[in-house]
């Protein structure tokens, strides 16, 4: 993969990777949270092979056939992309028996990208591969049910760099201070779209489990610091070819696809671009409501002095503008809107954001 910054549109896919079956997506036609629902109703109720059968799946999608090329196992926290591996594992060979892990190369087993602790282990999700990846055992246990985040310190580190310690709480991964889990550039994409693919696939439940990365919500489902590490690390590290044939065999197995991979464009489309830190600290602190609506009026909260508010269609035109607008008690209220797609865009003196929203 190559960590090289693409810019995308928000409203025009232009990269699909994989080849999904013909009309796979036809009903994804929506924005914003709109079109994240009709990804759910289209990857939902896929085949449960069991957590035995993760194995079997992981013989069609997880070799090497892309760093070294020999059919090892691919693992994000031990496979080394511009050298040799300090060690690989044999499948059948190496699998996890209860015994050894307390070195890295020892054994390899099943990690739960989104931990089973935060579902209590309880099916489909216990055993879906879209998220559930081959691991080291002993990285595995070293990442454990930890956030993933941008290390600034590191208290421990794996053979091929993978890091453990507290978030930088800076740039890109402000807003967070505790311990998380860091993977290699290499591996970051990856490792985002499964998580956005575990926020969509279980969309009708998420709001529910109380995990860190987590905000209760159905829609964003991500806490913002951890939205904005997610969206950033899809940027730098854009789909591979190893995604795309990964994303062919669980396909085979389990029925359903991870619509990240197969349209990268998906991501933005339904949250948007990373934010900047200027941008973070405005969009901690503006709220739109309700998203969406069905009163033709949103609501906006705001701790922040607005410059300004602009109201635009996807088309581009500017249908309201308020200029220094007064709030009353943090709030004001957009009325009058037609039915549609629009972003709304917030100015203050230090940056602006862009917000989407939807009216029927």
């Amino acid at each position: 993969m190559k960590n090289t910054l693409f810019l995308t549109s928000i409203l025009c896919g232009f990269f699909v990777n994989a080849q999904p079956p013909a009309g796979y997506y036809s009903t994804a036609t929506g924005a914003g949270y709109v079109l994240k629902t009709q990804l759910y109703n289209i990857i939902k109720n896929h085949n449960d092979r069991g957590y035995s059968g993760l194995y079997t799946t992981y013989l069609t999608s997880d070799k090497d056939f892309y760093y070294e090329n020999d059919g090892t196992m691919l693992d994000n926290y031990s496979e080394n992309p511009t050298g040799p591996d300090a060690y690989s594992f044999t499948y059948g060979i190496n699998q996890d028996d209860g015994t050894l892990g307390n070195n890295e190369g020892e054994r390899y087993n099943r990690e739960h990208l989104i931990p089973q602790s935060v579902f209590n282990a309880t099916t489909p999700m216990y055993s879906d591969a879209h998220f559930v990846v081959p691991a080291d055992k002993k990285v595995n246990a070293q990442r454990g049910d930890l956030p993933f985040g941008k290390v600034g310190n590191a208290n421990w580190t794996s053979l091929n760099g993978s890091l453990r310690g507290g978030n930088l709480n800076a740039d890109y991964a402000a807003g967070y201070s505790g311990i998380v889990f860091e993977p290699i550039d290499e591996f970051k994409g990856d490792i985002a779209r499964n998580l956005l693919y575990f926020a969509t696939r279980y969309e009708n439940i998420v709001a529910g489990y109380n995990y860190v990365m987590f905000n209760n919500t159905s829609d964003q489902v991500f806490a913002q610091p951890f939205l904005n590490i997610l969206l950033t690390w899809n940027q730098l590290d854009p789909v591979s070819q190893r995604e795309t044939d990964r994303n062919n065999a669980i396909y085979a197995r389990q029925g359903n696809r991870n619509p990240y991979i197969d349209n990268w464009d998906y991501v933005t489309a339904i949250w948007g671009l990373p934010l900047a830190s200027a941008q973070f600290n405005l969009a901690n602190q503006v709220l739109v409501y309700p998203n969406p609506s069905n009163t033709h009026s949103i609501t906006i909260e705001s701790t922040e002095q607005m410059s300004a508010i602009d109201l635009i269609t996807i088309n581009g035109q500017r249908i309201q503008h308020l200029e220094n607008p007064v709030l009353s008690e943090s709030k004001i209220t957009l009325s009058d809107i037609p039915t549609g797609f629009y972003f709304i865009k917030f100015k203050s003196d230090e940056s602006e954001i862009t917000k989407k929203i939807y009216v029927y």
